[in-house]
């Protein structure tokens, strides 16, 4: 399939659609794999980058529990209005490695494995969303363009500091 959204010059990230059900996102950054594993299970961190700029609503409620067996739970919104909350547990974690959850707000949620790959200090992210249907992955992916990349960009900002 190999659609790829995001593989411009003006982005460093690369989302490709690889099947009917599979959607690869790939970005390295200038960091070591412990900073960025820590930027992705540390809800702190998490908050000042989940969250496209752009978007219209903001992270209204962040808890993880990133450990094997635990859970998370992500609620979105205005101050005022409704709340769109995304829920599920962690399956395995292996520290400054991978992640992988699932996703259980719908009955075809994805599961989701980021890896952590560090070659010369720099580390190599593969965020791999697997869905129960082709058209989960075609709501998921309808409208994502960019999103995905200001999330990244955003990601290799907080790494930075």
């Amino acid at each position: 399939m190999g659609l790829s959204m995001q593989d411009n010059a003006t982005s460093r990230t690369k989302v490709e659609r690889i099947s009917d059900v599979d959607m690869v996102v790939r970005r390295s950054f200038d960091a070591p794999a412990r900073l960025v594993f820590q930027a992705w299970s540390d809800a702190a961190l998490f908050r000042r980058w989940w969250v496209p700029a752009s978007a219209p609503v903001r992270l209204r409620t962040c808890k993880m529990d990133v450990r094997t067996g635990g859970s998370y739970r992500l609620e979105f919104g205005m101050d005022e209005g409704p709340v769109h909350a995304f829920f599920g547990r962690y399956v395995e974690v292996v520290p400054d490695a991978k992640i992988v959850w699932t996703n259980e707000e719908s009955d075809d949620g994805a599961l989701t494995t980021v890896t952590f790959e560090e070659t010369d200090g720099k580390t190599l992210v593969t965020y791999h969303d697997r869905h129960g249907s082709k058209e989960s992955l075609d709501e998921a992916f309808e409208g994502m363009e960019g999103g995905i990349a200001e999330q990244f960009d955003q990601l290799a900002a907080v790494l930075a500091e």
